[in-house]
């Protein structure tokens, strides 16, 4: 003879993302980070935006993440500039950290 459980009915994500406190702080700062990289956009040069991606967001300021070391370079560079254009639009900025992308291999 089997027993059967009952499973309670699965609970929508947006749901569980408004119920848990952590969930939803994460989910904010996910949002905040994307609107950070759309603000910082307009002062990138048009080839290298697919090359950059927003990444956390914390108390000690945001990551963006370039593909690679060029990119970072490029962003190193345009870093006063992104500062910026972050404290123009209301942005309390403490640093833009840059990291690159990890290849995925072990190899950074």
């Amino acid at each position: 003879m089997t027993m059967h459980r009952s499973v309670p009915d699965a609970l929508p994500i947006r749901d569980a993302l408004q119920r848990s406190g952590p969930l939803e702080r994460l989910q904010q700062r996910l949002a905040d980070s994307k609107a950070r990289l759309d603000a910082v956009r307009t002062c990138l040069p048009a080839a290298l935006t697919p090359y950059v991606s927003a990444g956390p967001v914390d108390d000690l300021g945001w990551t963006l993440i370039a593909r690679n070391a060029a990119v970072a370079a490029k962003l190193r560079q345009l870093q006063p500039r992104l500062e910026a254009t972050l404290r123009q639009r209301g942005w309390q900025v403490t640093a833009i950290r840059i990291h690159v992308q990890s290849s995925g291999n072990g190899n950074v």
